[in-house]
């Protein structure tokens, strides 16, 4: 699996931490149970090879550090994205907008340049260009500290 499969499968699982209140290490555990995992595979191609235990690690890490510091995150975003509220924009896209930031601001052996590419490849596949480049755009600002008071 390639680390950004497992940024992927860390998105989808934040994304789903939205609708439900379980723990980052229960959601992880739940999702490579080998018997529902093997079930995944003609969802998408991501889940073709099972994490190893370095990817499954960086995984719940992530997920860890968005829920932990949720608060924190939709704050950075409300105050990098200019002229939108937070509840104006798609949760994917917060959600990819949580995971890049938390990665940018907790996880310092990922150069931020790299988590702001794959941020926007990942969002090609769940938004619309427009989106993307907001994403961009909001990720930029953040890494350069150009936010609107």
């Amino acid at each position: 699996m390639t680390r950004r499969a497992a940024r992927e499968i860390a998105v989808q699982l934040c994304f789903g931490a939205l609708f439900t209140d379980a723990a980052p290490e229960s959601a992880v555990s739940d999702l490579f149970d080998p018997e529902y995992f093997s079930t995944l595979a003609s969802e998408n191609e991501f889940f073709d090879l099972k994490p190893d235990e370095e990817q499954r690690g960086y995984i719940l890490q992530l997920v860890s550090l968005v829920q932990e510091h949720r608060e924190e995150l939709d704050e950075a975003i409300r105050k990098y994205a200019k002229g939108w509220k937070l509840e104006r924009i798609s949760r994917i896209a917060a959600t990819v907008l949580r995971c890049a930031m938390a990665e940018i601001l907790y996880m310092d052996d990922i150069p931020s340049a790299v988590t702001i590419n794959e941020a926007v490849e990942l969002a090609k596949g769940y938004e619309e260009p427009e989106t993307v480049a907001f994403i961009n755009g909001i990720l930029g600002s953040f890494v350069r500290g150009d936010a609107v008071e």
